[in-house]
């Protein structure tokens, strides 16, 4: 799970494991897997960093940094 804010100042933690897109126009819009939208306070840049950062607690980010080496 990820922190972040809403544009009212609302925190919530999110699952970034059902992240489909991020986008910067100029608010930070979030799609879900299952479309839905949030827009956050946070750049894209430290939302990006907050899910690689919840990816290694998990070990995700090692299972990807992996595929492929045995091809």
């Amino acid at each position: 799970m990820i922190s972040l804010t809403r544009l009212n100042g609302e925190a919530f933690t999110f699952n970034a494991l059902y992240i489909e897109q991020i986008q910067s126009n100029p608010d930070t819009t979030i799609t879900t897997t299952q479309g839905r939208k949030f827009v956050v306070r946070e750049e894209e840049e430290l939302v990006i960093k907050r899910i690689r950062q919840f990816y290694r607690e998990v070990g995700l980010l090692r299972v990807i940094d992996r595929a492929g080496e045995d091809n």
